[in-house]
């Protein structure tokens, strides 16, 4: 695999360049969504959203692949009933997960823009992690299938799951996890177990621990779910989205 490359996004007036044109390809792509019929074809605007990835991110990077395996349309980890149904709902999911990808594109470069701005201040230093953190820790067996790891996923609408042995926490998969480590390998969603996806290294941080203390630690690992921990116990999970919410509550003092 290519080594992956990001382009330096410091300047505050290219990552507001970049946040406005993510935003526009998100409006451009509400008529998909709501099948009416746009000025351009499908297949246009996966190009011209696949090169946007591409400039921001890097052409090797998770979300330049995680958009072409939406594209794709690929199956293999949605829901049984989604499957059943037909052809149909399989091309309204590989729709919605195109949505995700530039929805998860668009909250990262506004987590970078908040940064930038919050960077000289103090605000984060004294909001703890606690403060915004999810309580709910959602788990899923080592020896579960990574379509049953999909079908969590989406029905409890996080990109993260805990992996345990049944008496302890031994990694975590993520949605990343399994496009890039099941669906772009080929390996059979129905047969392949969590544990061969997961990542087994917990990176945690403790609840008391400031959220600059977070970010830090999420940008120093390549990492968008940390599991939040009490006395070394994982009690919840804190997430890009959640940081993005830290960040609005700051701008808003």
């Amino acid at each position: 695999m290519p080594k992956r490359v990001r382009t330096g996004l410091t300047r505050s007036d290219i990552l507001d360049r970049y946040v406005e044109r993510f935003k526009q390809q998100l409006v451009k792509f509400q008529p998909f969504l709501s099948r009416k019929r746009g000025s351009a074809s499908l297949e246009d605007f996966d190009e011209a959203a696949e090169e946007l990835i591409s400039q921001v991110f890097g052409a090797a990077s998770d979300e330049s692949e995680a958009y072409f395996f939406a594209k794709m349309g690929e199956s293999a980890l949605l829901p049984e009933e989604a499957q059943e149904s037909g052809t149909h709902d399989v091309e309204r999911q590989s729709l919605h997960q195109r949505r995700q990808v530039l929805e998860s594109c668009l909250a990262d470069l506004e987590l970078r823009r908040r940064l930038q701005a919050t960077r000289r201040g103090r605000g984060l230093d004294q909001t703890l992690v606690e403060d915004y953190m999810s309580h709910d820790v959602r788990s899923i067996h080592k020896d579960a299938t990574i379509k049953q790891a999909g079908q969590l996923l989406q029905k409890y609408r996080v990109g993260s799951l805990i992996v345990d042995d049944g008496s302890r926490y031994i990694g975590i998969v993520t949605d990343s996890d399994l496009t890039r480590k099941a669906v772009a390998k080929g390996l059979d969603p129905n047969t392949t177990t969590v544990a061969a996806c997961m990542s087994r290294s917990i990176v945690t941080i403790e609840e008391d621990e400031p959220l600059s203390e977070a970010m830090a630690l999420m940008k120093k690992q390549g990492i968008r779910h940390l599991p939040v921990t009490a006395d070394a116990t994982i009690i919840g999970v804190l997430s890009v989205s959640d940081l993005l919410r830290g960040f609005e509550d700051q701008r808003s003092v």
